[in-house]
């Protein structure tokens, strides 16, 4: 056993490596090996650094703790389980199981004391970059001479797995530039990784490469060495750069055959294993989830420490009011995550007529937005002229202006969404994200896990189409609005004009969880009749009516539903239709995720089942329209790559354009056509 720790540090660092290795032998399932070598590097960083409230696990001024190796599971429950978070000892014994709170990997809101959702690797490292911008800009927002009511930390523990994937590489430079002073994280460089040696895929002089990024680097030879451990992150703290320590550890540390070994990582030990451990450690290898009265002692002296700090900073915060009311109620409201009252009042309205970009009204109500809303805070990947997402006079939030509200991001979309996800989670703001729509693949990881923790935040993703023109295909997104509707908790917005986009940037801001993603034209659409009347309502309930059949409207002769930049031409295709004798509909669907949300009655109402015949259209894979077509309509759509000129040549060339419409729902209502009539069907069509 080591020697580099005191008899009762030894004690309490063992208890976490034999719950770890308990819990993943009951569950025949699990990473055992990665918790036996971070134990202490855990331990210290929890009893010796970490402020946090046991008892009130979202006091706003807590010290952050992600585990970044979420594979690593068992060692966070363990702590949240032994500091008294609410976890028991059955709960440990349930790891991995249906309904428990000690899921495989750390779920952020299922588990009381997890900050993030990690598990993806390199995922938790870039959260902990957002949480660590946003700590600034708060503190920079609220801190007053004499009152520092932020003033954190932000830690993770982070595995070779995390620095070998390409979002951690982004985050970090990103980071470095902003020089985050708060940030410490603990690389845990055991050396291995499931295929083996790191050494077989990773050659990196990793301290070497962050000091490059600006970091503040420093190495632990003995991870079990509390005292340096301990001195690694007194250093870290007084860094004003971010910080990496990486420690020596041993996977699978103790295990008589499976120490140092790949198959320590990603499966059980095995009972003989497991108490050859035990036994390494000086335990009782027949006691299974065995946790010694000292140890628990020691980890619960966590909760009236908590409560202390609590109490100091409420008292903290009433000095303040005291000293600053107005900044005081501002800082509450935000902590809750409450709006204003007339948030909304200054967004626009837009007359019928020619129009604007939707990128452009969005770039409108992100500015109406911002001075009701300073909790508003994002930016763009290098695409901040394109994406028009400043908030304009706010300034550029950097290294040496912490107080600027837009965020350079540069080419990092991957990092992006990770650290929004980070802002998101930390609370007291409203992030935002933006590139073009095509590069939202390189940032689906982050968005993925958005959605699974019910972030309240927005994409904004313009450039939505073969309407991006002479870019070409590389740039004109086909299949990513069908991909990114595929994503549960996910809401996807492709307004029509100015007003709907208005609507939308309203919805995002009103919405309680779950993030939302503005699909957005780099073209200028017409202003459409009926859009100023309905679109607030209507955008809110993802589709309706925008324009009615004659007669007898209960029951037109075609419903033409559209989306986006494709909604003008719904609307100019009812109308010749009309004159022909075609009592045709117009549904705006911004919204499938909303509008799903409705009733079975106001959904009939927009879509009456009598009304078979329809045409829908949308410049983006015709994937899933079939549910609002129906078995006797036509789908409008894009099944292949774009090309290269001008956004109106290709749109003629694709076939979609309002004649075509107009004859298409001529067939569909008098010829009974039905199906697909996608880009390949159109025409010539150049590539």
């Amino acid at each position: 056993m080591t020697e580099t720790a005191g008899a009762l540090d030894q004690l309490a660092i063992d208890t976490i490596r034999t719950l770890s290795i308990d819990a993943v032998q009951k569950a025949n399932s699990g990473h055992p090996g990665a918790p036996m070598g971070m134990a202490p590097m855990a331990y210290t960083l929890w009893t010796r650094f970490l402020r946090h409230a046991p008892s009130e696990p979202t006091w706003p001024n807590r010290d952050r703790f992600l585990l970044s190796a979420g594979h690593a599971s068992m060692l966070l429950y363990s702590l949240l389980y032994l500091t008294g978070y609410g976890l028991t000892l059955e709960d440990l014994e349930s790891f991995r199981q249906w309904g428990s709170k000690t899921p495989g990997h750390p779920e952020h809101g299922h588990t009381r004391g997890v900050e993030a959702t990690t598990g993806p690797l390199g995922q938790g490292f870039a959260n902990g970059v957002g949480m660590a911008i946003a700590q600034r800009r708060l503190a920079t927002e609220f801190n007053r001479p004499g009152h520092s009511l932020i003033d954190h930390y932000v830690y993770a523990i982070c595995s070779d797995g995390d620095l070998q994937e390409g979002i951690s590489a982004e985050a970090a430079s990103l980071a470095g530039h902003l020089k985050l002073g708060r940030l410490v994280y603990l690389y845990d460089d055991n050396h291995i990784q499931l295929d083996g040696p790191t050494a077989l895929a990773f050659s990196d002089r990793t301290l070497e490469r962050f000091d490059s990024y600006g970091w503040h680097t420093a190495r632990v030879e003995d991870g079990n060495d509390v005292a340096a451990i301990e001195a690694a992150i007194e250093a870290a703290r007084g860094d004003e750069r971010p910080s990496l320590i990486a420690v020596r550890t041993h996977i699978g540390y103790g295990a008589p055959t499976k120490h140092d070994s790949q198959k320590a990582h990603g499966s059980p030990l095995g009972e003989e294993e497991v108490r050859g451990a035990k036994q390494f450690y000086g335990w009782d290898p027949d006691k299974h989830f065995f946790v010694p009265a000292e140890a628990l002692a020691l980890y619960r002296e966590a909760v009236p420490a908590g409560q202390k700090l609590v109490a100091e900073w409420d008292e903290a915060l009433a000095r303040y009011a005291r000293d600053y009311p107005a900044e005081a109620a501002e800082l509450r409201r935000r902590l809750a995550c409450k709006l204003p009252d007339g948030w909304d009042r200054s967004l626009k309205s837009y007359a019928v007529g020619d129009g604007l970009a939707t990128r452009k009204a969005s770039q409108e109500a992100i500015n109406a937005l911002a001075k009701p809303l300073p909790e508003l805070f994002g930016g763009a990947a290098d695409l901040s002229e394109s994406n028009l997402t400043d908030v304009e006079g706010a300034g550029i939030f950097e290294a040496d202006q912490p107080g600027g509200r837009n965020i350079r991001f540069g080419v990092r979309e991957h990092a992006m969404g990770g650290i929004v996800n980070g802002i998101a989670l930390y609370g007291a703001f409203f992030p935002y994200a933006a590139t073009f729509l095509t590069f939202s693949d390189y940032m689906r990881g982050s968005v993925r896990l958005a959605a699974l923790q019910k972030l309240r935040l927005v994409y904004v993703w313009t450039h939505d189409s073969i309407g991006v023109g002479e870019d070409g295909p590389t740039h004109q997104p086909i299949e990513h609005v069908a991909a990114l509707r595929a994503i549960p908790n996910l809401t996807v917005m492709r307004p029509g004009d100015g007003n709907e986009t208005a609507a939308a940037w309203a919805c995002a801001i009103d919405a309680c969880e779950g993030p939302t993603a503005l699909v957005l034209t780099r073209q200028k659409l017409p202003i459409l009749a009926g859009t100023s009347e309905k679109a607030r309502d209507g955008v809110a309930k993802g589709g309706y009516v925008l324009r009615d059949a004659s007669g007898d409207a209960a029951a037109p002769d075609l419903i033409l539903v559209g989306t986006g930049s494709e909604l003008q031409l719904a609307m100019a295709a009812a109308e010749a239709l009309e004159k022909e004798g075609i009592r045709s509909r117009v549904v705006s669907l911004p919204s499938w995720e909303r509008f799903e949300a409705q009733d079975a009655a106001y959904r009939e109402a927009v879509l009456p089942r009598a009304s078979r015949k329809r045409v829908t259209i949308e410049a983006e894979s015709p994937f899933g329209w079939e549910r609002y077509a129906g078995d006797e309509g036509v789908i409008v759509g894009i099944d292949r790559f774009g090309a290269s000129a001008p956004a109106e040549e290709i749109f003629e060339a694709f076939g979609i354009t309002a004649d075509r419409v107009i004859e298409l729902g001529r067939k569909v209502v008098r010829e009974g056509l039905h199906g697909r009539v996608v880009a390949t069907d159109a025409g010539s069509g150049t590539h």
